[in-house]
């Protein structure tokens, strides 16, 4: 397959690409000057052995300091900026993922063998906050409904239940909570079924070439590209397949503002504000929200006849 210089190159090495193309191609891969320029720009070493996404609808990337550095955890703080600053308490090894409900036998998994049982495969996606914010990701990971498929799940199994650890040292913020103890830990997410098999849907374990910032939901997340972010849970330890629709965190604090669904839908205004535009990272104007954070073709059949403003 042919991959074009800009679908390769990290975004902020590409903006130098007069000097990869002055050096040429097949001698800057091995030379000094990438690993210098590398440096230069903060980049992070690859550390992951994955199959690179052909970016078909031409992506730009957000820069790995942007990506790693402006993040919602409230594990760890409500402060955005704050959060890279005190993930250092969050210990990823070793780590085990707990799978339990409606599954023909209920078992635990650590992530050494999850890293070696899947194939993992880059995916750039458009992330979209419900708050107005937005970037693009070079998301690394597999299709959960790999994963699914591993955990043979019972036919009545409707949905899919996530839960991140529950840990109040490595997280001193679900010792403390937040907005005066409303929120409540773990923090919990969920899919239906149909949307945890959608093959847009993964558990991602990396970015830029490397495995997960702690601030970014190390070491496993899930992300799922047409929903708002606070759906992509974060640091993943138990996944459940239950009967009945879950309550999520948000859902259960605040249901006048957060549902279940929480896909992009522009046509539906957050109680506080619109959501008819976002600011990317990095840019100075507003851009026009798309239907499903531009995936409407893939999930649109998802919610056939459904009320997509009660269905919020």
């Amino acid at each position: 397959m042919n991959i074009n210089q800009n679908e390769i190159t990290p975004e902020e090495l590409f903006e130098n690409r007069r000097k990869f193309i002055k050096l040429g191609a097949a001698s800057v891969i091995a030379s000094s000057t990438l690993m210098e320029l590398m440096a230069k720009e903060n980049l992070p070493t690859s550390n992951l052995s994955y199959k690179k996404d052909t970016n078909p609808n031409n992506l730009e990337l957000n820069s790995f300091k942007q990506i790693t550095s402006y993040n919602n955890f409230y594990e760890f703080t409500t402060s955005k900026e704050g959060v890279k600053h005190m993930a250092h308490t969050l210990v990823t090894t070793p780590w085990t993922i707990e799978v339990d409900g409606l599954v023909e036998k209920p078992f635990t998994i650590d992530m050494q063998d999850i890293m070696k049982k899947y194939s993992l495969e880059e995916r750039i996606y458009r992330f979209r906050c419900v708050e107005g914010w937005s970037m693009v990701v070079p998301w690394i990971g597999f299709e959960l409904g790999k994963f699914i498929k591993d955990c043979k799940p019972l036919s009545d199994a409707k949905y899919v239940r996530f839960e991140t650890l529950w840990d109040d040292e490595m997280f001193p913020d679900q010792a403390r909570g937040v907005f005066g103890n409303i929120k409540r830990y773990p923090y919990v997410e969920g899919l239906r079924m149909d949307e945890a098999m959608n093959p847009l849907t993964i558990l991602s374990v990396g970015l830029y070439g490397k495995t997960l910032e702690n601030q970014n939901g190390a070491p496993i997340r899930l992300v799922v590209p047409w929903k708002y972010g606070f759906k992509s849970i974060k640091s993943i330890a138990k996944i459940s397949f239950v009967k009945d629709e879950p309550l999520n965190s948000w859902q259960d604090m605040a249901p006048h503002e957060y549902g279940f669904y929480a896909n992009v839908n522009p046509k539906v205004d957050h109680p506080r504000w619109s959501q008819k535009r976002e600011r990317v990272l990095g840019k100075l104007f507003k851009q026009k929200t798309l239907m499903f954070n531009g995936y409407e073709k893939e999930v649109a059949h998802l919610y056939k006849g459904m009320d997509l403003r009660k269905n919020f």
